[in-house]
């Protein structure tokens, strides 16, 4: 005979009895949001609230609760200023979460390894970034710089600064790596022509171009991992 699955044994509990029970991981992202609401309107519940929210973000669910603004959130039924705040200040914790992650010089010797280090603080830039990646001779990253933040859908990326930066600091490798808001992480042939620049400018002084990285919305593409370089 098959057990009952958590979401047959929790139908019908509120979020909070539902977190008691089965832990958080078993929410949904509606039930999440309702805990932090606690209370609807008069014609709507805390959880008819959580899922009008979500679908404020257009498609880009729990994610989106980053690029909307303190007065957009305000705005919507049934949050108000003092939810949109405490929401707000959700998303600013998790942010520095991600950063003090990133202080404790992490080893990036693979693409998926600088993906865990940088997807959470590069997916949501509603803007163009370009992040340099400075790393020792055992790939453990020693300095993080960003070189240029450009549009929607374009960039700078600078091969005299980039490998300024490098001699600085006495690194003879490195990883770039940025984003696209759009969501798509596909180099553009403009991508491909930069890194290619970047690269041959930074071989004749002795420094290597490890793999540059396009982060994307959970998703990423390395132009290493894709013999672009």
């Amino acid at each position: 005979m098959m057990k009952n699955s958590v979401d047959d044994k929790a139908q019908g509990m509120m979020p909070y009895e539902k977190c008691e029970a089965y832990g958080f991981e078993s929410l949904t992202d509606e039930e999440l949001l309702a805990i932090i609401i606690r209370s609807g309107t008069k014609s709507s519940s805390c959880m008819e609230t959580a899922a009008g929210l979500i679908r404020q973000t257009e498609g880009q669910g729990i994610i989106g609760l980053q690029r909307l603004s303190l007065r957009e959130l305000s705005a919507l039924p049934g949050i108000g200023r003092v939810k949109a705040v405490q929401l707000k200040s959700i998303c600013e914790l998790s942010r520095r979460m991600a950063r003090q992650r990133r202080a404790q010089r992490p080893n990036l010797c693979s693409a998926q390894a600088v993906v865990d280090y940088l997807m959470e603080d590069m997916r949501h830039l509603e803007q163009e970034q370009l992040r340099l990646l400075l790393l020792d001779t055992k790939c453990t990253l020693i300095h993080e710089k960003i070189m240029s933040i450009g549009t929607a859908n374009s960039t700078i990326m600078p091969p005299r600064e980039i490998c300024r930066e490098a001699l600085l600091k006495d690194s003879t490798c490195f990883i770039l790596v940025h984003n696209h808001p759009t969501g798509d992480p596909t180099p553009s042939r403009e991508d491909v022509a930069s890194t290619a620049r970047i690269m041959n400018a930074a071989q004749l002084i002795g420094i290597t171009l490890i793999d540059h990285i396009i982060i994307g919305d959970n998703t990423y593409i390395s132009m290493k991992d894709k013999k672009l370089i």
